[in-house]
C-alpha cells in the first residue's frame, strides 16, 4: 500500500465505528466490533470490522467469515460504493474526514476486482447499498410530482450520494438519487435507473431533479426489461416513466405495472406468459404513438387483448399532477374494462359522473 493510501487508512481507522455507520449502515455494533452481512453493506454477521486497536489487530482491519476475504476501511468504501479505482476511493474517503484534496491522487491497485461500470453486476451492487425511499429526498419528489403514495413494492430505493460523472474529462460529482431496478420475467436484476435529485428544493423548470446536464440515466440490461411494480398475472399496464407508471399506480395500486424507461425499450417489452391483458399507458406523443402500434401488433400476434391508456395532457404524471387523484380515476373509470374496474380502481375514487370526464383516444 502506498504513503498516500496508508495515512487515509489510519486516519479512517480513528475513526473506524462512524465510518462503519455510514458506509455499513445496514449492520450494527457489538462488543468491539461492526457486524455486517458484507463489504457491500448487505444485512447478516458474516463480517466483522474491528472498531478499537488491541493485540489481535488494528482498528479499521476487516475479516468476511464466509469467503476469508479480509482488508482495511479503504476497501469498505471501495466496495460499498461500487468505485472504480483508487483515486474515486481516495476523493471518497478524502470527503468523509474532510480533507483537502491532494494536488497529486495516489494510485494503488485494488486489493479485490469489481464489477465493470455499468455492468449487470454493478447494477445490482448499487442497488444493494441503496436503501429505502421512504423519509428521504426521494419520496419528496415523487410526492411534489402528486405521487402521495407510491406504490412500488421494493422496486425503488434510495442513494444520499450517488456518482455522476458529467463526462469522462470532468470530476466526479455526488448527488442523491433514487434508484430503481430493472429486473426480468423471473424478477432477477439485470440493470438500475438513477434519477439524481436536488436535494435544495423543486422547481417548475426540473421538477426536483438535480441541476446536471442528464439527471436520468440508466445502466445493464435493459433490453426486454422494465421496472416492475407488482408481479403480474393475468393482466399488466405498461409505459414509458418511472413516474407516468406510479401515478397510474396510485390510482391503480394493485394492477401489476412495468416501466419500460423509454419508447424504444417499451415496444421491445417482453411480455410474460399467461398474460391476457395489456393496458398500454401511451405518452402523448409522435413516439407514443409508434410504440403503442408495434407493442399492439406484438401482443395481439401472441393473442394477448391489448387497450390503450390515454392521458389527457402529455402524460399520466402530468395528468396526477394538474388534475389531481380523483379525475385521473375518473378518466381512467372510462378507459378501463369494466371488470377491471371493479378489480384495480382506487376504492376512494368518485363516481365518475361527478367529475370531468377526458377523451378515450384508441
Amino acid at each position: 500500500m502506498s504513503r498516500h493510501a496508508s495515512e487515509l487508512a489510519r486516519r479512517l481507522a480513528r475513526e473506524a465505528e462512524a465510518v462503519c455507520r455510514h458506509y455499513l449502515s445496514n449492520g450494527k455494533r457489538a462488543g468491539r466490533y461492526w457486524v455486517v452481512g458484507d463489504v457491500h453493506n448487505a444485512p447478516g454477521r458474516s463480517l466483522f470490522v474491528r472498531l478499537q486497536d488491541s493485540p489481535k489487530g488494528s482498528a479499521g482491519k476487516w475479516t468476511d467469515a464466509a469467503t476469508g476475504e479480509h482488508g482495511d476501511l479503504l476497501d469498505i468504501i471501495r466496495e460499498s460504493m461500487g468505485l472504480r479505482d483508487f483515486r474515486e476511493v481516495a476523493q471518497e474517503a478524502r470527503c468523509f474526514l474532510k480533507l483537502p484534496r491532494s494536488e497529486q491522487q495516489p494510485t494503488a491497485k485494488p486489493v479485490r476486482s469489481r464489477a465493470p461500470t455499468g455492468s449487470q453486476e454493478a447494477a445490482r451492487r448499487l442497488f444493494g447499498m441503496s436503501s429505502p425511499i421512504e423519509g428521504t429526498v426521494a419520496e419528496t419528489y415523487l410526492q411534489r410530482r402528486g405521487v402521495a403514495s407510491a406504490h412500488h413494492n421494493g422496486s425503488l430505493r434510495f442513494h444520499p450520494r450517488c456518482y455522476y460523472r458529467p463526462d469522462e474529462h470532468l470530476p466526479t460529482e455526488t448527488w442523491p438519487a433514487m434508484i430503481a431496478c430493472v429486473t426480468d420475467l423471473d424478477g432477477q436484476i439485470t440493470g438500475v435507473h438513477r434519477t439524481w435529485l436536488d436535494p435544495d428544493g423543486f422547481d417548475r423548470v426540473r421538477l426536483g431533479k438535480a441541476p446536471v446536464d442528464t439527471p436520468r440515466r440508466a445502466m445493464g440490461n435493459l433490453l426486454g426489461n422494465a421496472v416492475r411494480f407488482g408481479v403480474a398475472d393475468d393482466v399488466l399496464a405498461a409505459g414509458e416513466g418511472i413516474e407516468t407508471m406510479l401515478s397510474l399506480r396510485y390510482v391503480l395500486p394493485t394492477l401489476p405495472m412495468a416501466a419500460a424507461l423509454s419508447a424504444n425499450h417499451l415496444s421491445a417489452m417482453l411480455l410474460p406468459p399467461g398474460l391476457r391483458r395489456l393496458y398500454i399507458a401511451r405518452d402523448a406523443d409522435a413516439a407514443g404513438d409508434t410504440v403503442q402500434a408495434v407493442l399492439t401488433q406484438r401482443a395481439e400476434d401472441a393473442g394477448i387483448e391489448v387497450i390503450p391508456l390515454s392521458p389527457q395532457l402529455g402524460d399520466f404524471n402530468e395528468d396526477l399532477h394538474v388534475f389531481g387523484l380523483d379525475a385521473l380515476g375518473a378518466a381512467l373509470r372510462f378507459q378501463l374494462v369494466p371488470e377491471d374496474v371493479v378489480r384495480f380502481l382506487h376504492s376512494s375514487t368518485v363516481a365518475a359522473e361527478q367529475l370531468p370526464v377526458f377523451d378515450r383516444r384508441r
